[in-house]
């Protein structure tokens, strides 16, 4: 018969890895034995090997013993890479259990998840979301994790998520004796308001610019400001997100879940609410734009995910950095390969990109003079590709607003009224595309869509060919006009492309006139 002193304590508690934008179930196995040795092992960095430390200050602060025995900590499975601090409670935990000083009945019923402070407090993790989702689907009944993280966990409902403050107050929840509650999210408040610190009332004149990021965000398209130093292209950008949809619960979660993968959901909070705008700086690399690294993470790209991806001063980022955003534009996904891994991340954003017309910034400016060498506007256009450009549905330029326009008192037209006009465009286009997989908005009709949903009467054939031979318009930009009239004219809740729909959609082409910059 083995003696109390010398048996061997076996005890198993279940964490979370992050692989992508999803999580993999942990199992984390604690073996106790006769000797004075610690081994980790099972493919943790050095943040998780590091736990040691952290966990045995802990519980020595907290009156509670480390076992100075051998201590043998198996994370499964071995072949997936264990990142972060996050660990520290799961194995603290599992120690505590397999030394017998805290009871082990409930420990398969929950994750659990935290970075232990040396007092024994819990800081906050990233990728809770992910973690949670992955709970649910493999059956636990709860989640254990940091107060902050709590309420971020709390919107996957079918799972119990308690928040705690440190690692006693977890022993008493797993023992039993504790009055912790799970907590609870009010559908009230996953569907509040976004709120924005912008809006198109700040905006003075700019009527026509206006318009144009109207129809852009309610058809999705992307569109590129083209414009003189000074004239407004950023600010006008800034609020795009303010007039685009409110959110859906689907696309709250996907954004939420990128979001908590990279660690930038504030403490404390649900759900993201607010469409995300991007704004990376032109001298960003290839993978800050679409993502990578070593254990890949997701890039500016999949940050924007259902949001605005603002690219300013689009000719000075390098060729290679917008060259790599060809394929995400199209597939609205980017795929991130590996020798032991092919990681996907979503990329559904709207681009808008941002550019003076010339080195100097002054070719086309009502009152001040071009001061760049013959030929310097086209070759500085060029800066930026062919591909490029065609999938850019919108070319609008930015004038000056007129000192008359600036001076005006009279406020200019709310973001939730034009928001709520957007909104009914698009409701009409989900309806109209509702058995169509891949397809949402009119920017992601197909040529066949295009002949199915975008004809035109004998009128607008005319005006069309007309404008196409006058302006020079090349052939990438027909299927490009089709589309924005199909816009249009749902915002006008019109069922067929009407003259005045193409009108608008032909000006909104500039770059593909033959003659613009020569």
């Amino acid at each position: 018969m083995i003696s109390l002193k010398t048996r061997i304590m076996l005890v198993k508690t279940f964490g979370s890895a992050l692989n992508g934008i999803e999580a993999i179930t942990v199992t984390i196995e604690v073996n106790i034995d006769r000797g004075v040795q610690f081994f980790l092992v099972g493919l943790p960095d050095s943040a998780v090997k590091e736990s040691q430390q952290r966990i045995e200050a802990a519980l020595i602060n907290n009156d509670l013993k480390y076992p100075k025995k051998k201590i043998t900590i198996n994370m499964a499975p071995a072949d997936i890479r264990k990142e972060g601090s996050s660990y520290d409670l799961p194995i603290a935990i599992a120690i505590l259990a397999a030394s017998e000083q805290i009871s082990c009945e409930n420990l398969d019923r929950f994750i659990i998840m935290g970075e232990l402070s040396l007092d024994g407090s819990l800081n906050p993790i990233r990728g809770v979301l992910p973690i949670a989702i992955r709970a649910m689907q493999d059956g636990f009944k709860g989640l254990i994790l940091p107060l902050a993280n709590a309420r971020e966990a709390a919107v996957v409902e079918e799972i119990e998520v308690y928040g705690v403050n440190n690692i006693m107050e977890v022993i008493s929840l797993l023992n039993g004796t504790s009055s912790i509650k799970p907590v609870e999210i009010s559908r009230y408040e996953e569907e509040s308001d976004d709120i924005y610190a912008f809006d198109f009332a700040d905006v003075r004149g700019q009527e026509n610019i206006k318009r144009a990021l109207e129809v852009s965000a309610a058809g999705s398209h992307n569109v590129i400001l083209i414009g003189s130093p000074g004239s407004g292209k950023t600010m006008l950008a800034k609020r795009l997100p303010t007039i685009m949809p409110p959110m859906t619960l689907k696309e709250a979660l996907e954004t939420t879940k990128i979001h908590s993968v990279v660690g930038m959901v504030s403490n404390g909070t649900s759900l993201l609410k607010t469409r995300p705008f991007r704004s990376p700086h032109h001298t960003t690399s290839y993978v800050g734009l679409v993502g990578g690294g070593a254990y890949p993470q997701p890039g500016e790209i999949s940050l924007a995910h259902n949001g605005v991806l603002f690219l300013d001063e689009l000719p000075e980022f390098k060729r290679n950095v917008l060259e790599v955003l060809r394929q995400p534009m199209e597939d609205r996904m980017v795929t991130i390969a590996r020798a032991k891994q092919t990681i996907e991340f979503p990329a559904n954003f709207m681009l808008v990109a941002a550019m003076n017309p010339c080195p100097c910034g002054y070719y086309n400016h009502p009152t001040q003079e071009c001061s760049c060498q013959p030929g310097s506007v086209e070759k500085y256009l060029n800066k930026i590709s062919g591909p490029l450009l065609d999938r850019i549905d919108l070319h609008i330029e930015v004038v000056p607003v007129p000192f008359e326009e600036l001076t005006k008192k009279t406020p200019g037209e709310k973001s939730s009224e034009v928001r709520a006009r957007v909104t009914r465009a698009r409701k009409i286009q989900t309806e109209r595309f509702f058995n169509i997989p891949d397809v949402h908005s009119n920017a992601q009709m197909t040529s066949k869509l295009i002949q199915e949903y975008c004809h035109l009467d004998d009128e607008c054939s005319r005006l069309l060919k007309g404008a196409m031979d006058r302006l020079n318009l090349s052939a990438r930009a027909h299927d490009r006009i089709l589309k924005v009239s199909r816009t249009i004219a749902d915002l006008a809740d019109s069922e067929n492309i009407r003259p005045e729909h193409l009108a608008e959609a032909i000006q909104y082409r500039s770059l593909d006139r033959e003659n613009w910059g020569k």
